[in-house]
């Protein structure tokens, strides 16, 4: 059974920088897209940024230009670094992996790490 270990979180001064780490354990599993999410208390969840099993990205636009994901593959860890916060970034940040075990394929989800910017 594949695990999603999440580390980094806090706070942080707006400005400041803060680094999100992911890490996958498990035994026979691929990973294809991992993505960071985020969620507003009382929002759906919404993307941050993806990076594809090649190395392509994609940012909301909120995080374009500030945030920058990318992966580890021999680690099966990804990683979202966090530039120029702002207070409204404040969110709950949820890694996401998508999982291909060779008979299966699911979204996997961290157990999500708070991040607080404050003013």
């Amino acid at each position: 059974q594949v695990q999603l270990v999440e580390s980094g979180g806090g706070l942080v001064q707006a400005g400041g920088s803060l680094r999100l780490s992911c890490a996958a354990s498990g035994s026979s599993f691929v990973i294809n897209d991992m993505g960071w999410y985020r969620q507003f208390p009382g929002k759906q969840r919404e993307l941050v940024a993806l990076i594809t099993s090649g190395g392509r990205t994609r940012y909301a636009d909120s995080a374009e230009g500030r945030f920058t994901i990318s992966r580890d593959n021999a680690k099966n860890t990804v990683h979202l670094q966090m530039n120029s916060l702002k207070p409204e970034d404040t969110a709950v940040y949820y890694c996401n992996m998508g999982i291909d075990t060779g008979w299966r394929l699911y979204d996997h989800w961290g157990q999500g790490t708070q991040v607080t910017v404050s003013s």
